[in-house]
């Protein structure tokens, strides 16, 4: 289950990427235009100053978004947070220095040597090719998400493991691992105990055991007797891996 502000941060580093390619495509396609028709004239001097000004702008934004970007401890031992949202701009950031490079490359080429105009479309198609490559993990990323899909980092088998091997635990079911946000992995889980466990004393354990290790946002732990009615329950036999 999402809350508003998560649902934001994923959509809005969707929808980063996305213009990416949107504008990468457009790149492209004008691209494509000037090699087939080759009637197009390019000012040197005017390409190398816009483009060495853009790639100025774009290394400041990037530093700019890196410092922002980096997160935040919550407390001992837990990770730091990671923004999809910054990441998604900073990586949009730099495809955008890296489109710049080509065309400062391009027009530094064009600017000595005017009848090598075609550098210009050529660049065009190389660092396309690397703007989508570095956009790629970000989509990856929020399609997990989306689909709730089991976080990166974290084992569905793992995690199993570590329950069961609580003392007092007999059987778990209804094991649920997905993804808040790209750094916010949650956890449901229905704990089966022996008659003679502590349940306060096995979710402590279970709990202590699960953040220790695979740093989970959100844990939801239910603790049930066990009963020898849950070795035929198809459901209570535990999650398979």
């Amino acid at each position: 289950m999402f809350m508003i502000g998560e649902i934001i941060e994923i959509l809005g580093a969707l929808v980063s990427v996305l213009s990416i390619w949107v504008v990468t495509g457009v790149l492209v396609y004008l691209a494509v235009q000037r090699l087939i028709s080759g009637d197009y004239e390019i000012k040197g001097d005017t390409m190398l100053i816009t483009s060495g000004c853009a790639v100025a702008v774009n290394i400041i934004m990037g530093l700019t978004l890196h410092q922002s970007g980096h997160g935040h401890s919550h407390g001992q031992g837990q990770q730091q947070q990671e923004n999809p949202s910054v990441r998604a701009a900073f990586i949009h950031v730099i495809g955008d220095l890296l489109q710049s490079l080509g065309v400062l490359v391009a027009a530094y080429i064009i600017y000595f040597k005017p009848e090598y105009k075609y550098v210009d479309p050529i660049c065009t198609f190389l660092f396309s090719v690397l703007v989508l490559g570095t956009t790629l993990t970000i989509l990856r990323d929020v399609t997990l998400v989306l689909m709730e899909g089991t976080p990166k980092g974290v084992d569905f088998t793992a995690v199993k493991n570590l329950l069961l091997s609580v003392d007092g635990v007999e059987a778990l079911h209804s094991l649920h691992i997905w993804a808040l946000t790209v750094a916010q992995p949650v956890l449901s889980v229905h704990i089966a105990i022996a008659p003679h466990a502590d349940p306060q004393a096995v979710l402590k354990v279970a709990r202590d055991r699960l953040q220790g290790k695979f740093n989970f946002h959100i844990m939801t732990i239910q603790i049930e007797n066990y009963t020898e009615e849950m070795k035929d329950c198809q459901e209570c036999q535990g999650p398979s891996d």
